[in-house]
């Protein structure tokens, strides 16, 4: 499905009935991560998964991105769909910043969180600079070598040489992601916000969500996150690593269903 905003148009999945649970992608995928789910979940929720702008089917606009104008492109697809009211957003990675984002700035349109595999804190000076070689790297030697460096640290060590299949299908997702999309991408993670304060004002529902072997961002970060947030909830999924969502999609899903339960 298509969905014409003011400057761009985003593509995205929708199915099922219920309240709305918006899912978003991370670094440097796009809606197709969210396949299990959107079949899975149908009963639970009424699941939308766009590809953010710069992704999948979504327009490339040449242009900086930022965590904000991601979210504020979200509220537009959602006004674009007739979806007023609240809606739980759930991000992963570099979809939880732009989570967060959505929050921050448009927090009458949130009825609850799910923030996986993602951290609230800014980068560190080490971290923009590594932003700053990921972005001299796509641009030297293509989207290809962003996928083949960082492919071997999203899933948990165990499940990169045993599931040859899910490592495929990450490759491909990757590799489809235009150099535009990459390098907004980068730029947006490198210069968002820090959100660590934020955290304590969050009084709807939150679900903390993280692989206990996530390569990419530490668990302590979720358990961090945790402690701050005066309404959530704590799950760690032993034996699998960032994504989560993909690596053990039953796991993943029964704690959402727990939680859409809960409020």
């Amino acid at each position: 499905m298509r969905a014409q905003l003011h400057d761009i148009v985003l593509a995205y999945d929708a199915s099922g009935d219920g309240r709305p649970l918006l899912f978003l992608h991370g670094y440097p995928l796009n809606r197709k991560m969210w396949r299990p789910q959107l079949e899975t979940l149908t009963d639970a929720a009424r699941v939308i998964a766009p590809d953010l702008r710069g992704h999948g089917e979504s327009n490339v606009p040449d242009e900086p991105y930022t965590v904000d104008r991601l979210a504020d492109d979200l509220v537009e697809l959602l006004d674009n769909m007739g979806l007023a009211g609240p809606v739980v957003v759930g991000g992963l990675s570099m979809g939880g910043y732009v989570a967060l984002a959505f929050y921050r700035r448009h927090q009458e349109r949130v009825a609850g969180l799910i923030l996986a595999a993602t951290r609230a804190g800014a980068d560190s000076e080490a971290g923009k600079a590594n932003r700053d070689k990921a972005m001299a790297l796509a641009r030297e030697k293509g989207v290809e070598a962003i996928a083949e460096s960082m492919l071997p640290k999203m899933l948990a060590p165990e499940s990169y040489p045993s599931k040859p299949g899910l490592v495929h299908e990450l490759r491909h997702i990757m590799a489809q992601t235009p150099l535009n999309g990459v390098i907004g991408d980068l730029t947006a993670m490198r210069d968002r916000p820090d959100s660590t304060e934020l955290l304590g004002g969050i009084l709807e529902p939150v679900l903390v969500i993280h692989g206990q072997e996530d390569q990419l961002i530490p668990p302590s970060e979720a358990e961090a996150a945790f402690a701050r947030l005066p309404n959530a909830r704590l799950a760690l999924v032993p034996r699998v690593g960032h994504l989560l969502n993909l690596e053990q999609p039953e796991a993943f899903d029964a704690e959402v269903r727990n939680f859409l339960r809960s409020f």
